[in-house]
């Protein structure tokens, strides 16, 4: 009887291309095709393509069915002074049969990286404002997500964003 059970390395063809600091924390073959991997990191999620990750920080959702691993990335609708426009990007979903420590992994590093989020009801709509940790880089990265149906390009709107978000950061930054 093994009272110590170790997971299999990560086999060096499945190997995606790593930064210098970045380490593998779990990985798990993709039941479609079991020579593709899901593997993360402490910088983010490589999907199977071995060629994408996503850091922590990008992923809108994360889903696990006990069979299934539904990831919901983040994408960028704009660019504003001090904060990005965020909505869902296509979702991608992955059937995992021996999956690990993955879903525990992608759902506490995911949480982990939000460090700062509020929703508030505006004169048209809602938002989302979040801070979230990148790794990497000092300091949060400011992003909103419109609810459906929000006049994101209102001028009222836009001011009432930019003043959400100031607070919002003005709100984590110790007094000096």
């Amino acid at each position: 009887m093994k009272l110590f059970r170790r997971r299999p390395s990560l086999p060096a063809n499945s190997r995606p291309p790593l930064d210098p600091d970045e380490r593998v924390l779990a990985w798990c073959s993709v039941a479609e095709s079991p020579d593709d991997v899901v593997v993360a990191t402490n910088r983010g999620l490589w999907l199977p393509s071995g060629v994408e990750r996503l850091g922590w920080h990008e992923i809108h959702k994360a889903a696990w069915s006990g069979r299934e691993l539904r990831i919901t990335p983040a994408e960028v609708s704009e660019e504003r002074d001090g904060y990005t426009v965020l909505v869902d990007g296509p979702a991608v979903s992955f059937l995992l049969l021996e999956p690990g420590e993955l879903p525990d992994q992608v759902r506490t590093r995911v949480t982990r990286s939000v460090a700062y989020t509020t929703h508030h009801v505006l004169s048209e709509g809602a938002v989302r404002v979040v801070g979230r940790r990148v790794s990497g880089r000092d300091g949060l990265s400011w992003a909103v997500r419109y609810d459906t149906g929000t006049p994101a390009e209102h001028p009222e709107v836009v001011g009432a964003t930019d003043e959400l978000v100031g607070a919002a950061r003005d709100s984590v930054v110790p007094p000096p």
